[in-house]
């Protein structure tokens, strides 16, 4: 079993996904010792290609049944080593902390770089889209600082959570569970909070690899 941990937190070691997403990955290297790998996926760390006029180019190619040329081919190259690499593992851990109510850009980047016909969706002009992404199983880890359910708008709201699980189960990605920690940490004491989401992303960890 290969787990991937796709972290889209720019914070290192004061971010509370990150954190959380230790937690979890221990419990998991714990349960299986060498039958699974664990492989870490900083999406802050460089290596994620953009998506931009060449990979759009691309894109639209492939739909049409053509071959992408020239800049437009490298693009679409690194499109699918970027996705092959995310399609190798079984187990998917996702660390998404909450950006201006949605996800960080850098996560945003990486799905409309992998989102790619015949790898991650295929289509049909009756039956729509369909998800590839099949056999796949996904934990996601959200936080946010100041959103939390039960709180005015005044506080913000969550386009984070619906955006993201939307985007996987459009892939195909059935077996979705997520770990909620929403603290407001401007006004009060997060530390009960922090403790249940830990304990949780322990309770996640085990049902996770069974």
């Amino acid at each position: 079993m290969k787990v991937l941990h796709i972290s889209a937190s720019p914070r290192g070691p004061r971010s509370e996904s990150l954190a959380l997403a230790g937690t979890f990955l221990e419990v998991v290297r714990d349960s299986l010792d060498d039958r699974a790998a664990v492989e870490e996926y900083d999406l802050w760390d460089g290596t994620l290609p953009a998506f931009g006029p060449d990979a759009a180019a691309a894109k639209m190619a492939v739909f049409a049944g053509e071959q992408p040329q020239g800049k437009a081919a490298e693009a679409w190259e690194a499109a699918i080593a970027t996705f092959r690499r995310f399609d190798a593992a079984d187990r998917y851990l996702f660390s998404v902390p909450m950006w201006n109510a949605g996800i960080p850009y850098i996560l945003k980047q990486f799905i409309d770089v992998i989102s790619q016909p015949g790898l991650v969706f295929g289509f049909d002009p009756d039956a729509g889209y369909t998800g590839l992404l099949r056999g796949k199983r996904a934990a996601v880890i959200y936080t946010s600082a100041v959103y939390g359910p039960g709180r005015g708008p005044e506080f913000g709201a969550d386009f984070q959570a619906p955006y993201f699980e939307n985007w996987l189960r459009w892939a195909g990605v059935g077996d979705v569970r997520a770990v909620h920690f929403r603290p407001n940490l401007v006004t009060a004491d997060a530390a009960t909070g922090r403790r249940l989401a830990h304990e949780q992303a322990r309770d996640l960890a085990k049902a996770f690899v069974a």
